[in-house]
């Protein structure tokens, strides 16, 4: 009897053993992949930020890896790799490292924030439904190219001849018709003549400025790209040489010495990014979470530049700025 009793309760307490090993190990944290191609950047913070808010922190209840190509965009798959070979739970990809990961997986969700259309880089198969492993947020706002050119048109009255600088494939077909026919629109009520000029990547931008000088442009619109604004400085200081007044959409742009800029606030467009990561860490699925496009914008102006240009600007455009940078 004794016996038989020790040997039950041995098997009992076999039994139980892993049933309580397993209570007592440590709830797998969730790691998150960063891909970005530059350097360590106040946009990371900000994402950072926005994960915070929503309880998600580093080193305590989720892990994030960061893999940075340092410029050097060549690297880029072979990160996106390193990311999928670690498994990782989610990744965000900003800007053209989307691609990238895309590339590199079609299971592991993907949260991008870009400058772009999703549609037309072919990540998303619509902003509404996304339908694949890849969602997030996009700040390209062709809608608005009418507004800036009012705003260029207040700022430099003289402007009779402006032209939009854009990167082909950035927008898909509709939305490219979309903003001609504003554009155009708005260019008639403001006796504008409005010319379109391309530039397909940085070994264009002389010879498209070239072009622009050679039909007087005389002010000049700069449509967001994700390649214009890795590009921005290149960009500004050939404005600078034609003595252009020049409108951006990101402040960044105006931050690095261009006239204006009006559109969404990039930093907050990284926090935006923290609830889709919440979101999916969470089991939702990126192919259901519509990509969000920003509802709230900023003009930005620089002051130094308005008086290179030996300009004067409107006290009430003045007052319109969110943010005037001396």
């Amino acid at each position: 009897m004794r016996r038989r009793k020790f040997v039950k309760g041995a098997v009992g307490v076999a039994i139980a053993w892993p049933l309580v090993a397993r209570a007592q190990q440590p709830k797998k944290v969730p790691i998150i992949g960063y891909l970005s191609g530059g350097s360590a950047s106040p946009f990371e913070e900000a994402f950072e930020g926005g994960l915070n808010d929503l309880g998600w922190v580093k080193g305590h209840n989720v892990a994030i890896e960061y893999r940075r190509a340092e410029g050097k965009a060549d690297q880029l798959p072979g990160l996106a790799s390193q990311l999928v070979d670690m498994a990782v739970d989610l990744i965000v990809a900003p800007g053209p490292p989307a691609r990238q990961a895309k590339d590199a997986t079609s299971t592991i969700p993907t949260v991008f924030v870009l400058g772009a259309d999703p549609v037309a880089w072919g990540l998303v198969d619509s902003l509404e439904r996304p339908g694949r492993n890849l969602t997030g947020t996009m700040e390209c706002n062709p809608e608005l190219t009418a507004t800036r050119l009012r705003l260029l048109k207040e700022a430099a009255p003289g402007v009779t001849r402006a032209a939009i600088l854009l990167q082909p494939g950035v927008l898909t077909e509709a939305r490219y018709r979309d903003l001609l026919k504003d554009a155009q629109a708005e260019a008639r009520n403001l006796a504008v003549q409005l010319q379109i000029f391309e530039a397909r990547d940085r070994g264009q931008f002389e010879k498209t400025f070239e072009d622009m000088a050679s039909v007087q442009v005389d002010g000049l619109i700069v449509m967001q790209s994700p390649m214009f604004v890795a590009e921005r400085q290149a960009i500004i200081n050939l404005v600078a040489k034609q003595n252009l007044p020049a409108i951006y959409e990101w402040g960044v742009y105006a931050e690095s010495g261009g006239l204006m800029s009006y559109g969404a606030n990039v930093l907050d467009e990284y926090r935006r990014a923290a609830p889709y990561v919440d979101k999916i860490l969470k089991g939702a699925k990126p192919a259901d979470l519509p990509v969000e496009q920003p509802t709230k914008f900023e003009l930005v102006i620089t002051q130094k530049t308005v008086k290179a240009l030996g300009i004067t600007l409107p006290n009430q455009l003045l007052v319109r700025a969110s943010k005037v940078i001396e």
